[in-house]
């Protein structure tokens, strides 16, 4: 063997770094869901009060029309592992968590979902420490 090729590294993930992509995939498929559940409530499909774009306050018209793009976007980013799916991820739940904690009486009460955003958002946030420290452990 030479010398050049007894010196390389073979660069693999760590088992955290494996579990943190399908993380961000399956937070994928649910912002997929997300957003195909909003096109669904803009095209009038939707059984309830707000079951068309047309006869929609304005507020959630603009709410809808707004996350009904973001979502499928930050669907596909995560999908990706691209840096910027996290970015509308987060912009995604935070909208929706000013809708539903902000303003409970234009958008209603929806506490599952702002539990389920501070949820995920906890958890990116744990992986990534969790991986900043191994990483930081390796280079020591």
């Amino acid at each position: 063997m030479s010398e050049v090729t007894s010196r390389r590294v073979v660069l693999q993930p760590s088992t955290t770094e494996v579990i943190f992509a399908w993380f961000q995939r399956v937070i994928a498929g649910y912002c997929l869901l997300f957003g195909i559940l909003y096109w669904i409530r803009l095209i009038g499909i939707y059984p309830g009060e707000l079951w068309r774009f047309d006869l929609m306050p304005v507020h959630w018209q603009v709410a809808a029309a707004t996350l009904a793009v973001f979502f499928p976007f930050a669907a596909a980013g995560l999908w990706m592992l691209a840096s910027w799916g996290p970015v509308i991820w987060f912009i995604c739940a935070a909208t929706e968590t000013v809708m539903y904690a902000v303003f409970p009486n234009l958008f209603g009460h929806r506490l599952l979902i702002v539990v389920s955003h501070a949820c995920v958002a906890l958890l990116y946030i744990v992986f990534r420490v969790t991986i900043w420290m191994q990483k930081r452990q390796l280079r020591e």
